[in-house]
């Protein structure tokens, strides 16, 4: 039992290190649900919806203006979220 559990640790390592912050200008509502900690299908959708009405997050913090996403929500993520502008 001791060396299943080592090697299923070993082999979930490199995917869980592969998860970085999530980009609220680019990320798809699945990505946004599976990787922000309060944020299901439901907000997740509410925040691509924001940004194609209102236009790319300058910050992290501009999510409070999106339903349903209050201070703790944004202070779970607050580590995993990023605000890229886009390439030129």
């Amino acid at each position: 039992m001791r060396n299943w559990l080592i090697l299923a640790a070993a082999l979930l390592a490199p995917a869980l290190s592969l998860a970085g912050p999530v980009d609220l200008n680019s990320a798809d509502a699945a990505t946004l649900a599976r990787e922000l900690d309060g944020i299901g299908l439901a907000r997740a959708k509410a925040i691509v919806e924001y940004r194609e009405k209102n236009g790319k997050f300058r910050s992290a913090d501009e999510l409070l203006n999106v339903k349903g996403i209050g201070p703790q929500v944004l202070q779970q993520n607050k580590g995993n979220l990023q605000v890229r502008e886009p390439a030129k």
